[in-house]
């Protein structure tokens, strides 16, 4: 049976050095395997009441790493609120100036390279790039799918505009990856609801679909408005992700509202004229090119000429 030990009341729902508690005599080296604490990184522990987010584990990282360390990309994206931007497990990204010699390893992503003291600021102890640094440094690093739903959400939440990635693309005019970060701003959608949304519609247009609407607003003959979650207006083909598919369930449905989904009526868009294709995230993961297959064929079917 895993052995279970009390909290000294300076360590209760911390992220410490243990090395460090032990020094001080706070637990001993056989207390940290009880089941009170939780190993987080190497001589990184925390109260294992903490809930295993990207959080936890940046604030894991940052006791290892110089205080000039800024989170940044992916992980700066989560403590801006975006969910799906990172996991417990999933590296975390920091920025450091070229002159600090650390090496990225397993669970850290170090980037070496410039930031100005205006792209970035303390929150909660933790410091971070600010909105528009993180969008760009999103999509500059993170593969195209997850950049653009990571766009998608903090454009959705009015935390950055499109004011804003105009300028970081005039900003930043002959950085590298510029043609990078703006493909990634291009294809980005601030009507998009979810992660799976924002990912389907990516997918749809890298397998050279015509790029969806989202959320385009269906008047029905009875006044009734729908607003399918991507659509070819001109075509009126329609598709459906079905969240509640039995067995599954999307992680990323944090401001999804469960009424609309509800309203949403399959019926009445195929009454009104219109192809609506159901897609499940299992097909998502494992179906996608017979999917593709069907979107191709209903859109050449209504008029598509590619």
């Amino acid at each position: 049976m895993a052995r279970t030990s009390h909290r000294p009341s300076p360590l209760e729902w911390q992220v410490f050095r243990g090395s460090d508690a032990v020094r001080r005599d706070l637990v001993s080296s056989n207390q940290l395997r009880s089941t009170a604490w939780v190993r987080v990184r190497h001589d990184v522990y925390a109260d294992s009441r903490i809930r295993l987010d990207h959080t936890l584990a940046c604030r894991a990282t940052a006791l290892r790493l110089p205080v000039t360390a800024v989170f940044a990309g992916p992980s700066a994206a989560f403590l801006h609120g975006v969910k799906h931007a990172a996991g417990y497990n999933d590296d975390v990204h920091v920025i450091l100036p070229p002159e600090v010699r650390l090496r990225s390893h397993q669970g850290l992503r170090i980037h070496a390279t410039e930031i100005e003291s205006d792209e970035m600021e303390w929150r909660d102890g933790l410091r971070r790039t600010v909105a528009t640094r993180t969008v760009w440094d999103v999509a500059c690093w993170a593969e195209l799918t997850h950049a653009v739903s990571i766009v998608d959400r903090l454009l959705r939440r009015d935390q950055v505009g499109p004011a804003d990635l105009a300028g970081l693309v005039e900003r930043h005019g002959t950085h590298l990856s510029r043609s990078r970060a703006l493909r990634v701003f291009e294809l980005a959608d601030p009507r998009a609801r979810s992660a799976a949304e924002s990912s389907l519609r990516i997918r749809l247009v890298t397998a050279g679909i015509p790029r969806p609407t989202a959320r385009h607003p269906v008047k029905l003959a009875n006044g009734r408005v729908l607003h399918p979650e991507l659509a070819w207006p001109e075509f009126r083909v329609a598709v459906e992700l079905d969240h509640q598919s039995p067995g599954e369930r999307s992680p990323c449905l944090d401001d999804i509202d469960p009424e609309l989904m509800r309203r949403y009526s399959r019926g009445q868009l195929t009454a009104s004229g219109w192809t609506v294709l159901p897609v499940t995230l299992h097909q998502m993961r494992l179906g996608f090119t017979d999917f593709v297959t069907s979107v191709r064929r209903a859109l050449l079917d209504r008029g598509w000429q590619p």
